[in-house]
C-alpha cells in the first residue's frame, strides 16, 4: 500500500490463478508470454485500470490484484471478474484458459515446473538453492492475500491481535486443496501443509503460522524479523533475501507500508467467493479491533499454541471441524461448549450484519450459499466420490473453471459433472 490508510479504510487483494491448456487442463507455463502480450515486452506487471496482473514464482500462475487499495469489494469483485474475461480471452491465443483453486489435482511439480525467468530472477534462484521449489509446496500453491491497512502502532496491535484471533478458522470457509497427484491427500487444505512446512530448514521464517503476540514495531523487529536474520544470514551471504518478505507467518506486517497481510486463504472457484469470505474475514476482524465483541486484553492474551490446534483441525477437516475450545469460542462471543466452525463463522456474519450491515448486505446470500454446501474442499470431495482417476477430475475441475469464467459458486448437487 503505497499511501497510509488507517483502518479499514482500504484493502489490497491478491488472487493466484493457474494458466492451464484449454483442452487437456495441464498446467501451461505461459505467463511470461501472456504479460508480453500485454506490455509488447518481457515484464512482471500489466496496470489495466484498477486490477493489475503479475507474475508468480512460476511460469503457469498469474496473479490479478487491486491496482491500489479500495474499499470497494463489491466493485472489485466486478473487475475482477471483467479481467479474468478477458486474460482467457487473451489465452485463446494459447489455446489456455485460467482455472481455479489452490492446487492442480494431478501436476507433476517435479516434471512441471518451471521458475520465472525474466527480471528479478535471482530471488527465485536463491529460494529454489535453499528451499528447491521443484515440489508442490512451492509450484502447486494458489492463494488469495488479503492486505488490510494500519497507521501507527496503536492501529498495528488493535490490529494484528484481532487477525491473529480469526486467523485460526480461516481454512474452515478457505479450503480448496484437497486433492493432488491424482489422490485424496486426507486433508481438505494441502497448501496450508506444505505452507507450514516449507521452509521448516529456518523455523523462524513460519513459526507456527500462527504469529506472535507483538504489538508495535519494533517488537516485531526483535521478535521476529531479527530471528529470521540470524538464521538465514549463514547461508545468504550476498543479502539477496530480506527478512521483512522472507517471513511466512500466515500474517505478515509490513511496516514499510503500513498493512498487514493475511495468506492462509486458499483460492476459491470465483471472484464472487472469494470476495465474499474477505468481506466476512475484514469484518470480523474489524469487530474485534473496534472493540464490539470484546476488549483488548482479552484477545491479546491469546498464546500462539491453542490457537495453532484449532488452525490444524481446520487444515485437516476444513467446514466439518469442530472446535472444542470453550475459552475460545467465549472470546467470540459464543456460550456453547462446542461448535462447528460453520456455526462459528454464522456467528460472526450475524454480528458483522449488525454492526456493519453496508458493508455486508451484498454479500449475505453468496455466504449463505457457501455456509449450505461447506468449503469448496468439501463440494469437490462430494463431487469426486472417491474416484480420482484424471478423467473425472478433468470434468470437476473444467466446471470449476467454467465457475470462474461465470462468477458462479460451485455446486456439488450437480452430479452430471461425473462420468
Amino acid at each position: 500500500m503505497s499511501k497510509r490508510l488507517h483502518l479499514f479504510q482500504g484493502y489490497g487483494i491478491e488472487l493466484e490463478y493457474m494458466i492451464v491448456d484449454r483442452d487437456t487442463l495441464d498446467v501451461k507455463p505461459i505467463a511470461d508470454e501472456l504479460l508480453k502480450e500485454v506490455l509488447g515486452q518481457y515484464g512482471e506487471e500489466f496496470a489495466n485500470g484498477s486490477v493489475s496482473w503479475s507474475n508468480e514464482l512460476v511460469l503457469h500462475v498469474i496473479e490479478l490484484k487491486c491496482t491500489t487499495p479500495t474499499p470497494d469489494l463489491v466493485q472489485l469483485e466486478a473487475d475482477l471478474h471483467r479481467n479474468i474475461l478477458e486474460v482467457n480471452d487473451r489465452l485463446k491465443k494459447f489455446n489456455a484458459r485460467l482455472m481455479p483453486t489452490a492446487a492442480h489435482p494431478w501436476m507433476n511439480p517435479r516434471k512441471e515446473t518451471f521458475l520465472w525467468p525474466h527480471g528479478n530472477s535471482e530471488i527465485y534462484e536463491k529460494y529454489n538453492e535453499l528451499f528447491d521449489c521443484q515440489g508442490h509446496g512451492w509450484s502447486n500453491l494458489q492463494s488469495i492475500h488479503l492486505n488490510l491497512p494500519f497507521y501507527d502502532d496503536e492501529e498495528f496491535a488493535k490490529l494484528h491481535t484481532a487477525a491473529r484471533l480469526i486467523l485460526p478458522i480461516i481454512p474452515g470457509l478457505t479450503a480448496s486443496s484437497p486433492i493432488l497427484d491424482g489422490a485424496y491427500t486426507e486433508y481438505h487444505d494441502k497448501r496450508m501443509v506444505y505452507y507450514k512446512n516449507n521452509q521448516k530448514r529456518f523455523e523462524s521464517i513460519t513459526g507456527k503460522v500462527v504469529p506472535e503476540r507483538v504489538t508495535s514495531k519494533h517488537q516485531y523487529h526483535k521478535v521476529i524479523y531479527d530471528r529470521i536474520l540470524k538464521q538465514i544470514k549463514p547461508f545468504d551471504p550476498a543479502d539477496i533475501l530480506e527478512p521483512v518478505w522472507v517471513n511466512s507467518r500466515g500474517i505478515i506486517a509490513r511496516f514499510d507500508r503500513g498493512s498487514i497481510e493475511i495468506r492462509i486463504m486458499d483460492i476459491q472457484e470465483c471472484p464472487k467467493s472469494d470476495l465474499a469470505i474477505a468481506a466476512l474475514v475484514i469484518n470480523s476482524i474489524k469487530l474485534f479491533a473496534q472493540g464490539k465483541m470484546t476488549d483488548f486484553h482479552e484477545q491479546q492474551i491469546w498464546e500462539v499454541d491453542p490457537l495453532y490446534e484449532i488452525l490444524k483441525k481446520c487444515i485437516r477437516n476444513s467446514s466439518d471441524t469442530t472446535i472444542t475450545n470453550t475459552e475460545y469460542l467465549k472470546t467470540l462471543g459464543m456460550s456453547e461448549t462446542s461448535a462447528s466452525v460453520v456455526d462459528v463463522w454464522k456467528h460472526l456474519l450475524t454480528q458483522c450484519a449488525k454492526h456493519y450491515s453496508t458493508e455486508m448486505n451484498h454479500w449475505i446470500d453468496p455466504l449463505n450459499q457457501l455456509f449450505e454446501r461447506g468449503s469448496l474442499a468439501k463440494g469437490i470431495l462430494e463431487v469426486a466420490n472417491g474416484q480420482y482417476g484424471k478423467e473425472n477430475l478433468k470434468l470437476i475441475y473444467q466446471e470449476l473453471s467454467q465457475n470462474l469464467e461465470e462468477n458462479k459458486l460451485f455446486e456439488p448437487c450437480d452430479k452430471s459433472i461425473l462420468l
